[in-house]
């Protein structure tokens, strides 16, 4: 019973945050393409009624601790406060009240960075302040060499909170040091870790954009390479196009030039691949054991310096040509869901062992990562033996 009711509230929280982070897409949307105006409101409506007698918005349950019951609640206020819905309006005043009660306690750099953004859509400019001081005496000036997604979704809030209170010339030159940084964690294709990260770290970005945009000066970049000369014009009239070109052979060294009066950014990707590490040590993922014809059993265990990990996801691949059992998924007391040929688990924690039923033809490949630091990952191959002309075994 305590098992179904765990999955029951994590499905709950699983659906409150992809509506506010729907309903947040698809406001912003509304002034490009056509939403229908019904189904905005409709999600407006679910959230209104998760505001509890505490103020905040959250549900009951152990996947809540106080933390997180913070944290969802200030990113819901948030949706509501970019929706332009007052400040004065009842749920937002008793909303905000509750986040305030919670800055003094605050343990946690992500919630603190959402908390100032909050705070400054909600022209409380005391309390933006002081979560901003804090910020900057925990901020890492130095940019890191390993691309995750929460220091990404960090810095964008913080960014969000400098510029969307009529920054001054000081606040756009810290800014342009966060700026840098995000550029940095950028993936070729525009994207970052996650879609929540890139989410927010494209609007940061935007918003930063319009407000140092000049359509004036122009700009020429050039790369040599060894085998050969790459040029780029930047003027008034494709300032906002992306341009790509592939250099003919990546060996040897390569210089950039650029001259003009305009601001570029300019971007290098090498791809290549590489064999999957060894030598994981955060997250480790083993087959055990075989239970019977059509059952596997996984051991999934964090070893991470954390006290508890993020969303974790176990992303199984189907044996070809075999599909799972649906009825082994229902029996699972965890959020799962078969994706094509993938099944996909939400685990919350990882000190258990796993059962999946599964069929058999050849090795397949099992991934289990973290969902906002995806450099935490371990994989691992399962198989059924089989004796020549027999079923699975």
């Amino acid at each position: 019973k305590s098992s179904k009711l765990c999955v029951l509230e994590l499905l709950v929280l699983l659906f409150l945050r992809l509506t506010a982070f729907v309903l947040r897409c698809f406001t912003k949307a509304q002034s490009f393409i056509y939403i229908d105006p019904q189904k905005i409101e409709e999600s407006k409506t679910w959230l209104l009624q998760q505001q509890r007698e505490t103020d905040c918005f959250e549900i009951s349950g152990k996947p809540f601790q106080k933390a997180m019951k913070v944290t969802f609640s200030a990113y819901i206020t948030a949706v509501f406060l970019e929706m332009k819905m007052p400040v004065s309006d009842p749920v937002m005043n008793k909303s905000l009240s509750c986040l305030k009660e919670s800055v003094s306690n605050l343990n946690s750099t992500y919630t603190t960075a959402l908390l100032a953004y909050v705070f400054t859509l909600a022209g409380d400019m005391e309390t933006r302040a002081q979560l901003l001081q804090h910020l900057d005496t925990v901020a890492i000036r130095q940019a890191t060499e390993t691309s995750t997604s929460l220091p990404v979704e960090i810095s964008s809030y913080v960014l969000l909170a400098k510029l969307s209170a009529s920054p001054s010339n000081e606040d756009l030159g810290y800014a342009s040091h966060i700026v840098r940084w995000l550029t940095t964690q950028q993936k070729y294709h525009g994207g970052f870790s996650s879609t929540q990260d890139t989410v927010v770290a494209l609007q940061a970005l935007s918003l930063y954009a319009t407000l140092v945009f000049s359509a004036e000066g122009s700009s020429t970049v050039t790369v040599w390479s060894p085998s050969g000369q790459l040029t780029f014009y930047v003027s008034k009239t494709n300032k906002l196009v992306y341009q790509e070109k592939m250099l003919p052979d990546v060996t040897g060294k390569c210089k950039l030039e650029v001259k003009g009066t305009t601001c570029v950014l300019v971007q290098i990707s090498l791809h290549y691949n590489i064999p999957t590490p060894t030598n994981v040590t955060t997250l480790k993922l083993s087959e055990l054991s075989q239970s019977n014809v059509t059952y596997l059993w996984f051991h999934c265990r964090y070893s991470g310096k954390q006290t508890s990990t993020n969303m974790v996801i176990l992303d199984i691949k189907m044996l070809s040509g075999f599909v799972p059992d649906p009825e082994s998924l229902k029996r699972l007391n965890i959020v799962s869901s078969q994706l094509k040929d993938h099944v996909v688990v939400y685990l919350t924690e990882l000190e258990l062992i796993q059962e999946l039923s599964v069929e058999k033809l050849k090795p397949a490949v099992v991934k289990i990562y973290d969902y906002y630091q995806p450099s935490d990952r371990a994989e691992t191959e399962y198989s059924f033996r089989c004796a020549a002309g027999n079923s699975p075994q």
